[in-house]
């Protein structure tokens, strides 16, 4: 417990310390974010903010982390730093989306081959158990890889990707505390104090921005807590601990990242357009369309992740496919009249 502790303090205290230096040098390197048509910011800004959260992340975990409890975490280690070095090389010099990729695929295929996080299990969807080796192999690092970016096309204003990454890692961080794996505990609580670190100064208004490399970095750590909360419950007895329908509970903690990029994908390709083609789609742009703050935008949305992961808690019976249907189908309808209140107000004439 006290481990856990100290990594949330320890990685807090040297993100605190180490941003404002990151806002400096960025500043007179001229490493910012340039706003555009696209952008829901207007002012110039340092978005290397990433490298701070893993600084302070990185080190609490290797300094907290008991040996004891070591195992497999040297595998993961060493896919945050393929991420890291992506996510900064973007984030100073854009890389190409296929080279980006390949830096994802390999960090992924280093978690499910090495580290062995992977879904080899469907829990009972579509009557599906068990699955062969290489579909659990495949299917594991699609999943890492949809976690990871779409936690970067989140990632569009002030406070949210943060957000939604702390609420995130402190519920699966709590449970696998809770359930004895230590080491899986100490990477959240350490991810959650370096991002809250982080938020301080994202907050509006924005004085840096977390970039590809905060991004890419909580998506990643999001997929492991998420695929390692699946597997465990494959060997844990039923107790107060235990998720008769774990998946659909994964499904609806990670319901705004996942649910927004299936949209907008959709949206993208009934329009005729690349899944790929940026534009301003994203729910956190309707809210900010329909007159919201930054803030207040990104504590709206944080309040309804909460109200999602509190009916994934009370359904637990419903069963896997029904409960990702009722979420699924519950995230559709929020967004879709989410779209018609600002076609409403845009269809308005302004006085």
């Amino acid at each position: 417990m006290y481990e856990i502790i100290l990594a949330f303090i320890t990685a807090f205290c040297l993100t605190f310390i180490a941003i404002p230096s990151i806002i400096h040098i960025a500043k007179k390197k001229n490493l910012v974010d340039v706003p555009d048509d696209r952008r829901s910011h207007e002012e110039i800004t340092p978005s290397l903010g990433g490298i701070g959260i893993f600084a302070g992340m990185i080190f609490s975990i290797l300094m907290w982390t008991p040996f004891e409890y070591f195992g497999d975490l040297q595998y993961i280690l060493c896919a945050f730093i393929i991420i890291f070095l992506i996510g900064a090389k973007d984030d100073i010099d854009p890389l190409s989306p296929g080279k980006k990729f390949l830096g994802e695929l390999l960090a992924a295929s280093i978690l499910v081959f090495k580290a062995n996080i992977r879904l080899t299990s469907l829990y009972g969807i579509l009557g599906i158990y068990d699955i062969p080796e290489y579909v659990s192999i495949v299917l594991s690092i699609f999943t890492i890889i949809v976690i990871i970016n779409a936690f970067n096309l989140i990632d569009g204003i002030n406070g949210l990707s943060a957000s939604i990454g702390i609420l995130i890692s402190l519920v699966l961080g709590f449970w696998f505390f809770q359930v004895d794996r230590l080491e899986i505990a100490t990477i959240a609580a350490a991810l959650v104090g370096a991002t809250l670190a982080f938020l301080r100064f994202n907050i509006t208004p924005a004085q840096i921005f977390m970039g590809d490399t905060g991004a890419l970095l909580i998506g990643l750590v999001s997929s492991i807590l998420a695929i390692l909360f699946i597997e465990l419950h494959k060997n844990i007895p039923p107790n107060d601990y235990y998720f008769p329908s774990a998946p659909s509970f994964v499904v609806a903690i990670l319901i705004l990242p996942l649910f927004d990029t299936l949209r907008v994908f959709t949206v993208r390709i009934i329009d005729g357009k690349s899944p790929f083609h940026p534009d301003r789609r994203h729910i956190h742009h309707l809210l900010i369309d329909l007159g919201f703050s930054h803030m207040k935008a990104t504590g709206i949305l944080v309040l309804v992740n909460i109200i999602f992961i509190f009916i994934a808690v009370q359904l637990q019976g419903f069963g896997n496919l029904n409960l990702i249907i009722v979420v699924m189908v519950l995230a559709l309808v929020l967004s879709q009249l989410l779209a018609y209140l600002v076609k409403r107000k845009k269809s308005v004439p302004q006085i």
